[in-house]
């Protein structure tokens, strides 16, 4: 991998993370376009660019977190489903995340979900909850939900906000938990590959992950801002159409080519 292909990704990673369209199904995509290798390498920098998009919601909602502390544990347990789970089957799932076939299914399914997100969580459209005011139990449930995106092209994002859409959030509060429950959760999966490829990785290729997570942590804040503004306004229907045509076009692309 280039520093010029790591630097196209880090600018998808830093669109797409907090978009309810998946980043890891993206990056996975533009990197079978561009002609990026499907090594080791690879794997480990679709998991760790992430930390830029990380310090972006870091640095957005810092003061937030300042004040309302008691959401540290409640995140926490958002978090323990999918650090379970994903332990678990982190072999399985390091299998899939070379699987264009994969993203494509999950884009197409998800997009579907999204565009009769408002008939099946009629709650989305309602404005009358606080992050700061969400509960263990809500907490949970929507750790399940992230459970779901464990498969690539699923959508972290997209799973937390239907987790909180079925707790009763409103869609803006739904999307803000999501926001927040990326910093154990990707904090978490950026480490532990961190940690796996250390002794691996050459001087270059740490360079390469240095500046792309510098250009996702750029793009990523200013991604979460106008998405915020976006929800509170309109549907999430839009990225359901969005990521139906890409599904669509990823199965007529790929299929048949062994990818």
């Amino acid at each position: 991998m280039t520093l010029t292909d790591a630097s196209i990704l880090a600018v998808v990673e830093g669109l797409t993370e907090y978009l309810p369209i998946s980043s890891t199904g993206h990056i996975i995509l533009t990197s079978a376009m561009i002609g990026v290798v499907d090594d080791a390498f690879t794997q480990y920098f679709t998991v760790m660019v992430q930390f830029g998009a990380i310090l972006a919601v870091m640095v957005e909602y810092f003061r937030f977190l300042i004040k309302h502390r008691n959401l540290y544990p409640i995140l926490f347990a958002a978090f323990l489903p999918a650090a379970v789970i994903g332990l678990a089957l982190h072999k399985i799932i390091d299998q899939l995340l070379g699987s264009v076939m994969v993203v494509g299914v999950t884009l197409l399914v998800g997009g579907i979900v999204l565009v009769f997100t408002d008939k099946i969580f009629p709650a989305a459209r309602v404005k009358h909850n606080e992050v700061s005011k969400v509960t263990f139990r809500q907490a949970i449930t929507i750790g399940f939900f992230q459970c779901l995106a464990l498969i690539p092209g699923m959508s972290r994002s997209a799973a937390t906000i239907w987790g909180g859409l079925y707790c009763k959030l409103d869609q803006k509060t739904a999307t803000e938990f999501s926001f927040l429950l990326a910093l154990p959760t990707l904090t978490a999966a950026t480490f532990y590959k961190g940690y796996k490829g250390f002794g691996v990785f050459t001087p270059d290729q740490w360079k390469i992950l240095l500046i792309s997570n510098i250009i996702s942590f750029i793009v990523g804040w200013i991604t979460i801002r106008a998405f915020i503004h976006f929800v509170a306004r309109h549907s999430f229907r839009s990225f359901g159409y969005y990521r139906i045509a890409v599904g669509l076009l990823t199965l007529f692309f790929f299929w048949g080519r062994g990818a």
